[in-house]
C-alpha cells in the first residue's frame, strides 16, 4: 500500500493529525494479524490480563497495555509471528450492581461498555489481533465454561456439599476463600461472615502437591513474590494426626498438627464453635444453651475479626473431657471463635506454653499451662509463649530430646499405640464456584427427586441465561434465576420426569481460568478449542498483569491447566512461561478515586497530550514493576521527546537504500549500541532504559546534523531509521509518521529489528574519571583493558590530580579498571 504525505506544513509536530493520518491505514493492513496460513515466522504468545468491562480505559489500563504492547512489537519486529489477543471478561458482579442500580439489562451495560473500550483501545494503537476476539458472556464461550464443568463432574472434581461458606452481606453471595482478603469480600470490602449453604465445589486439592512441585517449572521466570504468595496459599506441612478420645463419644476425634512433640503439654482441647462437632459436643449436656447463645455471636463475627490475635479469647466449657493419648490426661473440650472449623479438623489440642493463642485463651480462663520445651522462662508467669526448638522437659520419653528428634520419637510411640500417625496437611481448600447472582454461567447440572444430580447432555448446551427482564436483581441471599419459572422447571434428561434446573452460576474466575486457551481457536463451534492448534502456540510465552491476581486467577488457571492436561487435551503442565507483573498508576503516593479528589482521567490526557506522550510517559516512569506516581511524570516533556524526535525524519536528506557504511563511524557506534542495548534492556523487562538508550540516540544525532556529519551522511539515515523502529515500540504513531517521511512504506511495525554489527560495539577508548577525596579532578581517555597498575600511574600523572594534590602525601589508591580511580591523601 502507498501512502503519501499530505499537503502542508510539517514543521510543526501535530500529534492528532498523526493519529487520523495512520489509524485507518493500520486497520486496512492489520500488521498484527497472527492467523495467515501462509505465515511461515516462527511463533510466539504474548497475553496481557484481559480486562473487565466496567467502563472507558483508564490510567491502570493505559500502563498495563503500553507494557505488553512493547513485548509485542519487540518480538514482531525480532521476525516472530506473536499472537497478541484481545477480550473481555465480561460476566461478575458490577454489570449486574450496575442493572440493580439504573434499571437497566446487565447484558445491554457489558456489550456497551465493551463497545467503548474497543473503540479507546483502538485509538490507544494496542497491538492486537482483533481477529481472536470474544467475550465471556458470549453464550459461544460459555458453553464450554458448562461443559468443561460436566467434564470434572463425571471425573469427580465437581461435587455439592453442605458447608459453613464466606458470605458478603453486602453482596449477598458466597465467596471462595481466595476471595477474602483480610477477611473483608475482595470486591465491596465488606467484612465477610459465614453461612451454611449446600454449594458447588471444585477439588483444586487433589492437585495442591502438583500445584507446589510444577513450580520449579516457573522460578526464575515469574516473580519470586507471586510464587511465594501461592506457596503460603497452598500451604503444605508435615505433621502428624493425633486421635483423641472424647468421653461419651463413640468416635475419636483427629486433630492435626504440626508439633506432635508438643502433646505432653496438651491442657485442654478446642473446637471450632461453628463446626458440627462444636454441636455434637454440646448437644444434651449442661452447657447446650450457654453454646447455642455463644454460637449466634460467633456466627456474626468476621473471618478477620477471629483471627485477630490482639481480640480478647472468648469460649464455653461444653462439660466434656478428651483423653490425652500420650499420658491418658483428662483435659477439658472447650468451643471458641479462635479456632476455625474449614482449617485442619476444626478441633485443635491446645498447648498454652508454646502456643500464644492457646496462652491467651488459657489465662482467660485460669487453665493450667505446662511447660514441654525448655525456653528458660515460664509462660504462665510472663504471659508470652516460648520454645520453636529446645530441650523437651516434662515429656516422658521425649526429655532431653531436640525437636525434629523429638517430633520423630513421638510419631513413632503415636503409631506403636495406634492413635497417630504421620501427615500432610494443606491451607488450601476445595474451590467453591457457586454464587448466587444472575451474571454469570448457569450451573448446567438438573435436580431430579429421582435421579438426584443430573448433567445437562452436551447436545444441550449451552444452558443460555433467561432473559433479565422482569427478575428480581437485587440480592437477597438466593439465587436470581430462582424466579424465572419457566427456565427452571424442565425435565430430567435421565428419566424424562420433572426435574428443577440448578439457580447458581458460576464463580467468573471459572471463565478467565482457560481463555488463554480459546484465543488459538476462537471461533471454533465444537470444541473449546482444536489440541493441535493450542499445541502450536502454547503454552503463553509472556503474560502481564497485575500482582493482585497472584492467588485467585493465576492458581485457578494453573489448576484447569494440569486438569486439562490429565485429560489428554495439552501436552503442558503450566500455562504461562513467564510472568510479569506492574505496578499501579497513582496520584501523589495514593490510589486514583473520585473520593480522594485525585482522579485523572484517561480521556482528558489523551486529548491534551496525544496518545504516543501518554505511553511514552508510562514506559519511561521507572521499572514495569513499580508504581507510576503521576504527579511525578511529565507527558507534555513526552511530547516534546517526541516532536524532537520527529524532527529528525524531516531533516534527512540521504536517499532511502544508501550505503550506511560509508557513513560517520562514531554516529554509526552510537546507533548499534543503542539498538543493542534497547534490545536487551526490552528482554529483560527494563522497558525505561530501552527509552533512555532511544533518546539519547536522537541527542547524538541531532547533534550531527547540525555541528557534525550533517544530514546528508548516510550514518544519519541509519540513526533516524533506528530511533523510528526503536520508537515503534511505544509512540506508534510518531514512529510510523517518520518511517513514511524517511521514504519507506508502512508499516514500520514489521520493518525488522536494526542488525547490529559486532565490530561497532568494540569501544576503543572509554573515559576514567579521576578523583581525590571523592571529587572529579580529570578524565582520561584509556584503553578497556587498560591494566590496575598502569591506570594508577597516569591517574597521579594527570595533570588537574597534581594540582588538587599539591604536595601532600597519599594515604590510598582505589582502582576500578577502567572507568575510575579515586585518591585518598594523607
Amino acid at each position: 500500500m502507498t501512502t503519501t504525505e499530505p499537503e502542508g506544513d510539517r514543521d510543526a509536530y501535530d500529534v492528532m493529525a498523526i493519529q487520523e493520518r495512520w489509524l485507518p491505514v493500520w486497520d486496512e493492513l492489520a500488521p498484527f494479524r497472527s492467523g495467515r496460513p501462509d505465515d511461515e515466522r516462527p511463533k510466539k504468545y504474548v497475553l496481557d490480563m484481559f480486562p473487565y468491562p466496567s467502563g472507558d480505559l483508564h490510567m491502570g489500563h493505559a500502563e498495563a497495555y503500553a507494557l505488553g504492547d512493547v513485548i509485542a512489537r519487540y518480538w514482531v519486529q525480532r521476525g516472530f509471528n506473536v499472537m497478541h489477543p484481545i477480550g473481555w471478561d465480561a460476566f461478575g458482579l458490577p454489570a449486574e450492581n450496575a442493572a440493580i442500580k439504573n434499571g437497566e439489562d446487565p447484558g445491554r451495560w457489558t456489550y456497551e461498555n465493551i463497545a467503548q473500550q474497543k473503540a479507546s483501545m483502538r485509538r490507544y494503537a494496542c497491538s492486537f489481533d482483533w481477529d481472536r476476539v470474544f467475550n465471556t458472556c458470549d453464550p459461544e464461550y460459555y458453553r464450554w465454561n458448562q461443559w468443561f464443568f460436566l467434564q470434572m463432574f463425571k471425573r469427580g472434581l465437581a461435587y455439592r456439599k453442605d458447608s459453613n461458606v464466606n458470605w458478603c452481606p453486602n453482596c449477598q453471595t458466597v465467596l471462595a476463600n481466595e476471595q477474602v482478603v483480610a477477611g473483608l469480600c475482595e470486591r465491596c470490602d465488606t467484612a465477610v461472615t459465614k453461612k451454611k449453604l449446600t454449594q458447588w465445589y471444585l477439588r483444586i486439592t487433589d492437585y495442591a502437591d502438583r500445584l507446589l512441585d510444577d513450580m520449579t517449572q516457573l522460578e526464575g521466570q515469574w516473580p519470586e513474590k507471586v510464587l511465594l504468595m501461592q506457596r503460603n496459599w497452598i500451604g503444605r506441612s508435615q505433621g502428624a494426626e493425633v486421635q483423641f478420645v472424647v468421653e461419651g463419644r463413640d468416635e475419636p476425634v483427629t486433630v492435626y498438627t504440626t508439633r506432635p512433640d508438643t502433646l505432653y503439654g496438651a491442657t485442654f482441647f478446642v473446637v471450632a464453635a461453628d463446626s458440627d462437632l462444636a454441636a455434637e459436643l454440646a448437644s444434651g449436656t449442661p452447657a447446650q444453651a450457654e453454646f447455642e447463645t455463644y454460637l449466634e455471636g460467633v456466627k456474626q463475627t468476621s473471618e478477620m475479626d477471629r483471627l485477630d490475635s490482639s481480640r480478647d479469647k472468648t469460649g464455653v466449657f461444653l462439660q466434656r473431657y478428651a483423653i490425652n493419648p500420650v499420658n491418658g490426661e483428662r483435659i477439658p473440650v472447650w468451643a471458641s471463635d479462635y479456632v476455625l472449623a474449614d482449617y485442619g479438623t476444626g478441633a485443635i489440642m491446645a498447648v498454652p506454653a508454646h502456643d500464644q493463642r492457646d496462652l491467651d485463651f488459657a489465662r482467660a480462663f485460669n487453665l493450667p499451662v505446662r511447660v514441654v520445651v525448655d525456653a528458660g522462662e515460664d509462660p504462665a508467669v510472663t504471659g508470652v509463649a516460648t520454645g520453636d526448638d529446645g530441650p523437651h522437659v516434662n515429656s516422658g520419653p521425649l526429655d532431653g530430646l531436640g525437636k525434629a528428634e523429638a517430633i520423630e520419637r513421638i510419631v513413632e510411640i503415636l503409631q506403636e499405640r495406634g492413635t497417630g500417625e504421620p501427615a500432610i496437611n494443606y491451607r488450601l481448600r476445595d474451590w467453591l464456584i457457586s454464587r448466587q447472582r444472575y451474571w454469570g454461567t448457569p450451573i448446567p447440572i438438573v435436580h431430579c427427586d429421582a435421579c438426584g444430580e443430573v448433567a445437562v447432555p452436551d447436545d444441550q448446551l449451552p444452558v443460555t441465561l433467561p432473559p433479565a427482564e422482569g427478575l428480581e436483581l437485587k440480592p437477597k441471599g438466593t439465587s436470581p434465576l430462582g424466579g424465572a419459572t419457566d427456565w427452571v422447571n424442565t425435565t430430567c434428561p435421565q428419566c424424562g420426569g420433572p426435574a428443577l434446573r440448578d439457580t447458581d452460576t458460576m464463580d467468573t474466575f471459572m471463565d478467565s481460568s482457560w481463555y488463554y486457551l480459546r484465543y488459538a481457536d476462537p471461533n471454533n463451534e465444537t470444541a473449546a478449542f482444536d489440541p493441535e492448534i493450542v499445541r502450536e502456540w502454547l503454552p503463553v510465552d509472556q503474560y502481564v498483569g497485575g500482582v493482585t491476581h497472584a492467588i485467585l486467577h493465576l492458581l485457578y488457571s494453573r489448576f484447569f491447566t494440569k486438569v486439562l492436561h490429565d485429560m489428554g487435551l495439552l501436552d503442558f503442565t503450566e500455562p504461562f512461561t513467564r510472568l510479569l507483573n506492574q505496578g499501579m498508576v497513582v496520584m501523589d503516593g495514593s490510589a486514583m478515586s473520585k473520593s480522594r479528589g485525585n482522579l485523572v482521567r484517561l480521556s482528558d490526557e489523551l486529548a491534551e497530550n496525544g496518545v504516543d506522550a501518554i505511553r511514552l510517559t508510562m514506559v519511561f516512569a521507572g521499572p514495569p514493576e513499580d508504581d507510576v506516581d503521576w504527579a511525578d511524570v511529565s507527558p507534555t516533556g513526552s511530547r516534546k521527546f517526541l516532536a524532537r524526535a520527529w524532527r529528525l525524519a524531516d531533516d534527512v536528506t540521504s536517499a532511502p537504500g544508501v550505503d550506511v557504511t560509508t557513513g560517520d563511524l562514531g554516529l554509526r557506534k552510537a546507533t548499534h549500541k543503542a539498538v543493542h542495548d534497547a534490545g536487551i534492556a526490552v528482554e529483560t523487562f527494563r522497558f525505561n532504559v530501552a527509552v533512555a538508550r532511544a533518546m539519547e540516540l536522537v541527542n547524538v544525532t541531532r547533534k550531527a546534523i547540525d555541528s557534525g556529519c550533517g544530514p546528508d551522511d548516510p550514518a544519519v539515515r541509519e540513526a533516524a531509521e533506528a530511533v523510528a523502529i526503536m520508537l515503534s515500540l511505544v509512540a506508534p504513531y510518531t514512529a510510523e509518521d517518520m518511517w513514511a517521511q524517511l521514504g519507506h512504506e508502512p508499516t514500520v511495525f514489521l520493518a525488522g529489528w536494526p542488525e547490529v554489527d559486532p565490530a561497532l560495539l568494540v569501544e576503543e577508548s572509554v573515559t576514567c574519571v579521576v578523583q581525590v577525596a571523592g571529587k572529579v579532578r580529570d578524565r582520561l581517555e584509556v584503553d578497556p583493558s587498560i591494566g590496575e597498575d598502569e591506570l594508577r600511574e597516569l591517574a597521579l600523572a594527570a595533570p588537574g590530580v597534581v594540582k588538587a594534590l599539591d604536595g601532600s602525601g597519599i594515604r590510598t589508591v582505589i582502582v576500578r579498571a577502567p572507568k575510575l580511580v579515586n585518591i585518598v591523601p594523607a
